[in-house]
């Protein structure tokens, strides 16, 4: 009897375990690879896009206007969730939680993927770009996905989509106009990391620091470094003319930004989602470029309202100063490659 009752319990939980269906199923927050993925506009699929600077600079409003765009084209399946002004991670972070996962896409500048590959150091070479014309080329051109394309990238799983506009590098500091190459002496400005920028204030006989852009106001206004280098709208957006006095426009760098994505995370987004995505990542970018010119026209004339002593360079006083970093293309040539340097000249 005893034996009938233990058959009879264990064919009843053969029955349970059968209905039940016998295999486990794991679960994962990854995208799936194909179809919709079974998103809906309350379960969504969520991209997490972290930069450092404000919403009111052009990267912000690039960044929210993606955002809109992916949520209007994708029917709300797919949310970017923003973070702007280092809110989750800061210059120093990003990258590095690019490429654990922790956030999906970030619009470094460029000067920060120097960790993957000194190539990326191009944009800080002095006066390597004539114009904005210049820039664009770049940014379209084949030359450009030598390095946007890399395999250095995606071994690190970093995959790089499109180039945002920022525009050019103007000096700044407190202590007097910056017009000669003698007036940058004994001065000390913060800069992004990366050799090519310490060559640069060391050929103009000045120091520099590198400090994270979410703490240099700080930095200038307790005086820990003298000025930096920065572009219009970045200069107006983060306020700076609140703590410096002089600023010369020297267009002598560029300081623009790419989307990087982690690559494992992207390669899974189903087909018909990512290319909605996409395509609104298309449109964001025509929209940071146009924004790019506007604001820093803005930014500018707020610059020349606020105050502060403003300097315009001459063509003549350019080729001086242009003349005195020579020495930064002798040592970095073969670092960042005579390829992709006389790469860029031609396309003026």
């Amino acid at each position: 009897m005893k034996k009938w009752i233990f058959m009879s319990l264990m064919a009843v939980l053969v029955l349970a375990l059968a209905a039940c269906g016998g295999d486990k199923k794991e679960t994962t927050s990854a995208p799936a690879a194909e179809g919709d993925g079974g998103y809906t506009k309350d379960k969504p699929l969520v991209i997490k896009f972290s930069h450092v600077t404000s919403i009111d600079s052009v990267k912000g409003k690039a960044a929210d206007a993606f955002a809109k765009l992916v949520t209007e084209k994708t029917d709300g399946k797919v949310k970017v969730e923003v973070y702007p002004s280092s809110q989750l991670y800061g210059d120093n972070d990003e990258l590095d939680a690019l490429v654990s996962g922790n956030v999906h896409m970030i619009a470094p500048s460029v000067t920060k993927m120097v960790k993957i590959d000194p190539r990326w150091q191009y944009v800080d070479m002095p006066y390597l770009f004539e114009n904005e014309a210049h820039a664009r080329k770049f940014f379209e051109s084949d030359v450009a996905k030598t390095i946007l394309e890399s395999d250095q990238l995606a071994n690190n799983d970093i995959k790089g989509l499109v180039f945002w506009e920022n525009g050019f590098k103007h000096f700044s500091n407190n202590k007097h106009p910056l017009v000669n190459v003698a007036d940058f002496k004994g001065l000390k400005f913060r800069a992004q990391a990366g050799k090519v920028l310490e060559a640069q204030f060391k050929a103009l006989h000045a120091g520099s620091a590198t400090i994270a852009f979410g703490e240099t106001y700080a930095a200038l206004q307790q005086g820990t470094v003298d000025g930096q280098e920065n572009t219009f709208n970045n200069f107006d957006t983060q306020k700076y003319q609140e703590v410096q006095k002089y600023f010369s426009v020297s267009e002598h760098g560029r300081l623009d930004y790419a989307i990087f994505v982690n690559k494992s995370f992207w390669d899974k987004i189903p087909t018909d989602l990512l290319t909605a995505v996409e395509d609104s990542l298309t449109e964001a970018t025509t929209l940071a470029w146009d924004l790019a010119s506007e604001e820093n026209a803005k930014s500018y004339e707020n610059i020349k309202n606020s105050g502060i002593e403003v300097i315009e360079l001459t063509p003549e006083q350019k080729e001086k100063i242009k003349a005195e970093l020579e020495p930064v293309y002798k040592e970095f040539g073969e670092v960042i490659t005579e390829e992709l340097i006389n790469g860029i000249r031609d396309l003026k």
